[in-house]
């Protein structure tokens, strides 16, 4: 039997920023509710592309040749390899599509870094 999803319920599971929570998977791809505010750290992901959808709030994305603000309602995909820096100045609810293999913050390691284990708790 297939089980129905509440977008806004997986967010009130959500408890800490930079924390992506797995709510679902289609294919090869994890679909990540994460709720952020502040910056995370600049980071790229060599071999997968990201998806961010911002589902309430606004963000913006720093790259290196500038900086693309989302509001509520966007999506932008970032390709693989591409540096970023995801900063949100208040709260903002984001939904994530990445490869399974994708690590949260590609080969940088700071306390904010979650291990995809902890992505599925």
């Amino acid at each position: 039997m297939l089980t129905v999803q509440n977008l806004q319920a997986a967010f009130e599971r959500v408890t800490d920023y930079w924390s992506p929570k797995v709510i679902g998977k289609v294919n090869d791809q994890l679909l990540k509710a994460a709720k952020i505010k502040g910056q995370l750290v600049w980071h790229a992901h060599d071999q997968e592309d990201e998806l961010f959808h911002i589902v309430k709030g606004s963000m913006r994305i720093e790259l290196e040749d500038g900086v693309v603000e989302l509001r509520e309602g966007d999506f932008l995909t970032i390709p693989m390899g591409v540096r970023h820096n995801p900063v949100a100045d208040e709260e903002c609810w984001i939904l994530l599509i990445e490869s399974t293999s994708t690590k949260h913050t590609g080969n940088e390691v700071t306390p904010l870094t979650r291990s995809i284990e902890e992505q599925f708790s």
